[in-house]
């Protein structure tokens, strides 16, 4: 059973940076995606950022060049360091995991098998 549990989020101010954790169980590395996922007010959740184990990353096109994604294996956890944070990337954050045959279609598509309880930010 995968459980994902984030750490990291809260207040900031624009034109700075925040970086998100997530503690990750019971997952295998085979055909894995895992990534962050967030949900802003008024707004549809929207997958961010994303990777497979030892192969590719994928990013909303809002967020690339600003934000970046990162697994530490021997400790289980995987991070989105966030960095030129606007207004608009106020949302909560969940991290999310699950079989994936791409990241691109997994991020796009949304409907991660394991997700976490999710960690607010809010940038102002």
């Amino acid at each position: 059973h995968v459980q994902l549990v984030e750490s990291g989020g809260g207040p900031v101010q624009a034109g700075g940076s925040l970086r998100l954790a997530c503690a990750v169980s019971g997952y295998t590395r085979d055909t894995f995606c895992m990534g962050w996922f967030r949900r802003g007010p008024g707004r549809s959740r929207e997958g961010v950022a994303a990777l497979e184990f030892a192969a590719s990353t994928s990013y909303a096109e809002s967020v690339k060049g600003r934000f970046t994604i990162s697994a530490e294996y021997a400790k289980n956890t995987l991070y989105l360091q966030m960095n030129s944070l606007k207004p608009d990337d106020s949302a909560v954050y969940y991290c999310a995991a699950g079989p994936c045959s791409s990241t691109r279609v997994w991020l796009n598509l949304g409907d991660p098998a394991y997700w976490g309880q999710g960690t607010q930010v809010t940038v102002s």
